[in-house]
């Protein structure tokens, strides 16, 4: 028999446009102080710490043998924390609470650890949005509260937003900003999300879970299938996969344990301090660097903080966006940015160019040639790090020079990668005999994979005399 021990909370609110919501509750955050919460520019012992509390995706879901669910009276006498989700103890919810203390141990104590950055800020928002606060436990084990957590099925972020639900949700994702990172405005999304699937499964919060996780298509054919609305019904059948069966006893367990840490064994668990946020309008693409030196911030401390930026600036058409600062800097920010034109508030670093894989090679591998990291290089063709890439043309970023030529007139508008092609400039070089693609490279200071993709060349073909080569690549916004 199931021991039901909270009420579900009846949703009155309307569904708000989640662009607007995010915005406003991004000022609202900015406006309002967390009495009693530390600063978000933690300290260099505690920007160690939760780099060393990074979980391994391996992690999030592991593998394990447990037995199947059956609703055990021996749980009727055993107290549960109070919540306003209604939080179930039987045979698989305790298998993964036993889960959790033992083999999990340390796994969990991450997710605990990193759980007061966020929470308290996730719950206020899913409280405007009328739904229940302890919602926050899907975030946990979806990804223990990491921005930067990926799936293998590509889902990003805390919520685990796919690329289409999350674009369904007005959260912007491309090649400069993936606002499923945002744990402010995925948080908006989510909401918005399960409060949808809540109605649709007529107000039954383990099948809006399961629904979040597995799809509401999936969940409505289940239903059918096995003409029942119960949850631990449908997951004694074989249709749902095994993800799906354990996440809402998962869910349950992450509640239970989270609510009362120290009575599960969590009492030593070192917590990370909660956000506490200015929030600025950028009017137009703005370098992070300059941010940081007007402020007084470190480069890495903004990359913290706004992590879906997936470059070293602001998103370009995005003139409302909202960068968030350390409590306490935004005035500053704003009279030393008043002070800066805006065509000195950007500098283009990378162009782009188009490289063919060879037999051979792998994302990893070029990613190395041409100086980035296997994740960019993957996000940036959409690709799995490990994915079949031969005969494939890439996009490869490619690091511009300092241009020996006065800067130009004009202000510089480069909003894209169309417009930062036309504002550069070429240096040519014709091929002599004897010269080779590696004797050019090391002449001209760049790679040989460079020189290729520049040239559209493959590496071991031999080179023609008499042809003109580019041998670099300028800005023609930028001084030498």
């Amino acid at each position: 028999m199931i021991k039901k021990i909270a009420l579900i909370l009846t949703l009155a609110l309307p569904v708000s446009a989640a662009a607007d919501m995010s915005s406003l509750l991004l000022k609202e955050f900015s406006d309002s102080g967390n009495s009693g919460r530390s600063t978000v520019r933690s300290s260099g012992k505690e920007r160690l710490l939760e780099k060393s509390l990074e979980i391994p995706q391996s992690d999030l879901f592991p593998a394990q043998d447990n037995p199947a669910a059956e609703m055990d009276a021996g749980f009727i006498n055993e107290s549960l924390p109070d919540s306003d989700i209604p939080l179930t103890l039987n045979s698989k919810v305790n298998y993964f609470i036993n889960y959790f203390q033992t083999k999990g141990h340390g796994s969990f104590a991450r997710w605990i650890s990193r759980s007061e950055r966020y929470i308290p800020m996730m719950k206020e928002i899913l409280r405007k949005e009328g739904m229940p606060e302890d919602l926050v436990y899907l975030a946990m084990i979806e990804s223990g509260f990491t921005p930067h957590a990926i799936s293998v099925a590509s889902a990003v972020g805390p919520w685990q937003f796919m690329s289409g639900t999350g674009k369904r949700y007005d959260l912007r994702i491309d090649d400069w900003i993936d606002e499923r990172r945002d744990p402010i405005k995925s948080t908006v999304a989510a909401a918005l999300y399960l409060k949808e699937l809540y109605a649709l499964f007529n107000n039954n919060w383990y099948l809006a879970a399961a629904g979040y996780n597995a799809g509401e298509n999936k969940i409505l054919r289940a239903i059918n299938m096995y003409d029942t609305r119960d949850f631990w019904e449908i997951s004694k059948g074989s249709y749902l996969k095994r993800e799906t069966k354990d996440y809402v006893p998962k869910m349950l367990a992450a509640a239970i344990i989270a609510k009362e840490p120290a009575r599960y064994g969590f009492a030593d668990v070192a917590y990370l301090p909660a956000m506490d946020l200015d929030t600025v309008e950028i009017p137009s693409r703005t370098d992070l660097e300059l941010i940081a030196r007007l402020t007084d911030v470190p480069y890495q401390t903004l990359k913290e903080l706004n992590p879906e930026l997936r470059r070293w600036c602001t998103p370009p058409d995005y003139p409302n966006y909202r960068l968030k600062l350390p409590k306490g800097k935004k005035e500053l920010f704003l009279a030393e940015y008043a002070k800066v034109p805006e065509e000195g508030r950007y500098t283009e670093r990378i162009t782009y160019s188009r490289y063919r894989a060879q037999k051979k090679d792998t994302v990893a591998s070029i990613a190395r040639k041409f100086g980035t990291t296997t994740e960019k290089l993957a996000e940036l063709n959409n690709l799995k790090p490990k994915a079949r890439i031969r005969g494939k043309n890439l996009l490869v970023p490619v690091q511009l020079a300092s241009a020996p030529v006065p800067k130009p007139e004009v202000a510089k508008t480069a909003t894209s990668r169309q417009d930062v092609a036309a504002k550069e400039l070429n240096k040519y070089y014709t091929i002599k005999k004897g010269d080779t693609l590696y004797s050019l490279a090391k002449r001209f200071k760049v790679t040989t994979a460079i020189l290729s993709a520049w040239n559209n060349l493959t590496e071991k073909v031999a080179l023609r005399p008499g042809k003109r080569i580019i041998v670099a690549k300028y800005s023609a916004g930028e001084n030498g």
